[in-house]
């Protein structure tokens, strides 16, 4: 059976791995063809050495990587740092990690962050999905300015 990881922290103010856990629950397959395969980390620095256990210890097929940055200055830089750990994990690894960050700044009013996080989380969980069972569901929207967790950019004419 496949298994797609799922890491996300303490540090979140809302539960973005259950999001991704339930998405992943609907998909078709789920329980037959793949599992998921969920850790929790203390904040966004930990995140790639987790990412990277789930691929080499739990054999997982794809990681989601789930944060919620704060909005100072000093988060942004811990994200940017995840960022490129995330980044050497999966090049490290050689498979996909998918990061799906909500930063604080992004939306002040908390019932549209929680809402912001389920739709951000709930995406990329389809896309690790569509990485292993539907990769033409990618090729559909190559260059359409497809964004997760917010309305789309579009493409440009011509």
């Amino acid at each position: 059976m496949d298994r797609i990881g799922v890491v996300d922290t303490m540090f979140a103010r809302v539960d973005m791995g259950s999001i991704a856990e339930n998405r992943l629950a609907g998909m078709e397959g789920f329980g037959e063809r793949f599992k998921a395969v969920r850790r929790t980390v203390p904040g966004i620095r930990d995140l790639a050495v987790a990412c990277r256990q789930l691929i080499e210890r739990e054999n997982c097929e794809v990681v989601l990587a789930c944060g919620m940055p704060g909005g100072d200055d000093l988060d942004r830089i811990r994200a940017h740092e995840a960022s490129q750990g995330i980044m050497m994990a999966q090049v490290l690894a050689g498979k996909h990690v998918l990061e799906a960050f909500v930063h604080a700044q992004e939306e002040p009013d908390p019932v549209k962050v929680t809402e912001l996080c389920r739709q951000r989380v709930g995406a990329h969980a389809v896309n690790a999905y569509w990485l292993l069972y539907a990769p033409e569901e990618l090729r559909k929207r190559a260059g359409q300015g497809v964004r997760q967790g917010g309305p789309d950019a579009g493409p440009l004419p011509g």
